[in-house]
């Protein structure tokens, strides 16, 4: 952390806020809540370097990372059609962005890691109480971005049910890109989401894949 450019955030901040006559304690709390964004910041910077574990354990070298994963997620929000999807399209683009957030504290964690679901559940929302409310102090900002984590893991909504087939498809997009790149198969990945997509805009998407694989494959052979 570069503590020179937090204390010149600090200073100015200070400065600005004496000659509005703020009082001292709300100097306080902003000072807490800009150190604290610092502090949050640092910690998504993780998913920038923490590996997919599905990748790791299939031998895949080097591997794409949670942010890698989340990235192309977000593009394919961004090809949303409102006049057909049926969606808002800007809430699809923000929950791609925030879906595995707290994987930045409790890592990617898959059904073979002997992990339950409840205890999967009660670590990553742990990590989103500490993200949010600790480290951002429960802003506006940071009751939007619970509240989006909080609708894709519930599934509750037609767009939280989009962005988890988003979170599937991209994940077999880039299984066929690891089988062509590292010349592997990676059926499990296939084979596991097989008659789980919704949506018809990612049920195209998946025929497509699938033709590809299936020419691919043929041309291996």
């Amino acid at each position: 952390m570069d503590h020179g450019i937090i204390a010149n955030v600090i200073a100015r901040q200070t400065e600005l806020e004496s000659a509005a006559n703020i009082p001292s304690g709300s100097r306080s709390t902003k000072a807490q809540s800009v150190r604290g964004t610092l502090q949050f910041l640092h910690i998504v910077e993780k998913l920038k370097r923490t590996k997919r574990t599905g990748w790791i354990n299939n031998g895949i070298k080097p591997a794409e990372s949670i942010a890698d994963h989340m990235y192309r997620m977000s593009i394919m929000a961004l090809l949303i059609d409102e006049k057909t999807a049926g969606v808002n399209k800007d809430r699809c683009l923000k929950m791609a962005i925030v879906h595995d957030l707290a994987e930045s504290l409790v890592g990617d964690i898959t059904p073979y890691d002997g992990v339950s679901v409840e205890d999967k559940h009660a670590q990553e929302r742990n990590a989103m109480h500490h993200l949010c409310h600790e480290l951002l102090g429960w802003s506006e900002q940071a009751q939007e971005i619970s509240g989006l984590w909080e609708e894709y893991e519930a599934a509750s909504t037609p767009e939280a049910l989009l962005v988890k087939d988003f979170d599937k498809f991209e994940m077999i997009m880039q299984a066929l890109e690891y089988e062509k790149s590292e010349d592997t198969t990676l059926e499990s990945f296939f084979a596991g989401t097989k008659g789980k997509f919704k949506h018809p805009m990612v049920t195209a998407w998946v025929n497509e894949l699938e033709a590809e694989r299936a020419e691919s494959r043929a041309i291996k052979k």
